[in-house]
């Protein structure tokens, strides 16, 4: 069912939807799984009972290797991330933990090792400290990543060039103007999508919308200004056009999608162009932040929408249907996801100023980076061009051996703690799949529980996240406390405090163990013949 693209995301959903309608058996494994997933999760994330994230500075011997040779192993031990490699599997795990191992285990120590009394001169690693004075995860965030951002854009043209058979058949002259025979019921129903002649259309009246944004709401009045506004719209449609199948396909192989990285390279991009047409300075900055902030939406569609399609291929829907119900989802998305963003920005803030304390505000790692990267271009200042190109030579010489080069990338980039509850969910499905010895129904039947339980784990953290976000808030805000009174935003406010310290870790990892046993010793709860 998998085949070379497993949909993580897209299984899990699939799995709650046909547990759901089936009831019985699925559905208790399914609700018994996101009731232990979502109160392990909750523990942590709200009650903050121990640690989310395990590292070897907990443990004396190993404190000491991280300081010196800048060497520490990570793992996020919510259940949810668990759940998530279990259903990626034991092959991609270990390709995108690869990635993360050569990141953090070898360029990390590599460059604070060759760099020491070096002066930092990365983008986005602001003032004059020493590498050798820097942790191995500022190492990582001012250079190592870069690498990974070089090796996800090649690993991203690499899979366009693969698949450019698919996209051209995409824009043919026969899909244009073939979408009658579809529609007249020659086609099953399950194949159907909305002709392409819509597509083209509605993306013309993107364009043209976006072009009256950029020419008339964001540049200022200059006899160029026609010049740069077109530069910017061509920039937007042919970074999203490419980019966005990136993202589908990373979606569809691990379940993450890499964003903030190809948001990155896109200002950096733009930021080139822009400066080369004459525009640099403030409006510069804006223009070239707008234009990103156009591609994240692109790709953060992308990737939601081939997840919605692959679930409605499982469960047999009619994609047309999924494509136009996905444009009223975009509308109520953009309306709730705005006020939140607003709502977060008055309650805690992103900048620090008179009404939000520098220790309070939102830190926003992702926008500080972006925003150093966009400065540093628009004044003229060196670009790392070879962090970029050794992170695309790594991806090509992954793709010359066979080994999946996105997937690679993709851990190269995503911080190592959340890499390695992959490589433990994937396995334990490993585990689970081999103690049916040569049973193949036996087998089966146990990934299908794991799955199911895995789903759970993975639903339950979603849910309780969310809930642990409204505690927070509720009994956070002011105005609401003085609403509904000074006890009960107390009482959601109320947690242990044990999430930081070696203590709270140690205490996690014993946590993480007993619950990694627990889904291993669940999944194998079947004799194949329910």
């Amino acid at each position: 069912m998998h085949g070379e693209f497993p949909f993580p995301e897209a299984t899990a959903t699939t799995e709650v939807l046909v547990a759901g309608e089936a009831g019985g058996q699925q559905a208790k494994v399914l609700v018994a799984a996101a009731l232990i997933g979502g109160i392990f999760d909750f523990l942590i994330l709200h009650l903050q009972a121990f640690a989310e994230v395990f590292t070897t500075r907990s443990v004396w011997l190993l404190d000491r290797v991280a300081e010196r040779s800048k060497i520490v192993f990570k793992i996020d031990v919510l259940s949810s991330v668990m759940g998530l490699g279990y259903i990626i599997g034991l092959k991609y795990s270990a390709v995108i933990c690869a990635g993360s191992f050569l990141s953090w285990f070898l360029l990390v120590p590599l460059v604070a090792h060759f760099g020491a009394g070096a002066t930092s001169a990365i983008p986005p690693v602001t003032g004059d400290a020493l590498i050798s004075g820097m942790g191995a995860e500022a190492v990582f965030r001012g250079y190592v990543r870069h690498i990974g951002i070089g090796a996800i854009a090649a690993a991203g043209i690499l899979g366009i060039l693969r698949s450019w058979r698919v996209i051209a058949k995409a824009f043919s002259f026969k899909a244009l103007f073939g979408a009658a025979k579809s529609a007249s019921g020659q086609v099953e129903r399950t194949d159907r999508d909305l002709p392409m002649k819509v597509i083209v259309g509605g993306l013309v009246c993107v364009a043209l919308v976006a072009w009256a944004f950029f020419r008339f709401g964001v540049l200022d009045p200059s006899p160029s200004i026609t010049m740069q506004s077109l530069i910017a719209l061509l920039v937007v449609i042919v970074i999203s056009f490419l980019f966005t199948s990136v993202a589908a396909r990373a979606i569809a192989t691990v379940g993450t999608n890499p964003v903030s990285g190809m948001t990155l390279m896109t200002l950096i991009l733009t930021s080139l162009f822009l400066v080369k047409a004459g525009l640099s300075g403030k409006a510069g900055m804006l223009a070239a932040l707008l234009i990103g902030g156009v591609v994240c939406t692109a790709l953060s569609m992308a990737g939601g929408l081939i997840t919605d399609l692959k679930v409605g291929y499982w469960i047999g829907a009619t994609p047309a249907v999924q494509e136009r119900s996905k444009f009223l989802g975009t509308i109520v998305a953009a309306l709730s996801v705005g006020s939140v963003l607003l709502l977060l920005n008055k309650v805690y803030g992103f900048v620090p100023g008179p009404d939000h304390p520098a220790g309070q505000v939102l830190a926003a790692p992702q926008a500080n980076a972006m925003a150093a990267v966009i400065k540093t271009l628009m004044s003229a200042e060196p670009v790392p061009w070879l962090l970029y190109g050794t992170g695309a030579l790594i991806a090509i010489s992954m793709q010359m051996i066979g080994v999946p080069a996105l997937a690679f990338a993709l851990g190269m980039y995503i911080p190592l703690e959340l890499n390695t509850p992959l490589l433990v969910g994937g396995f334990i499905a490993h585990l689970v799949a081999k103690s049916a010895g040569t049973d193949e129904k036996l087998a089966s039947a146990r990934n299908s529980r794991g799955i199911l339980i895995a789903s759970g784990f993975i639903a339950g953290g979603a849910v309780m996240g969310v809930v642990a976000t409204v505690f927070k808030f509720l009994a956070t805000d002011e105005k609401v406390a003085g609403a509904i009174g000074t006890a009960i935003p107390g009482l959601l406010g109320w947690n242990f405090g044990f999430s930081e310290g070696k203590g709270p870790e140690l205490l996690a990892l014993g946590a993480y163990i007993l619950l990694a046993a627990y889904m291993y010793w669940d999944s194998r709860r079947t004799d194949g013949e329910a």
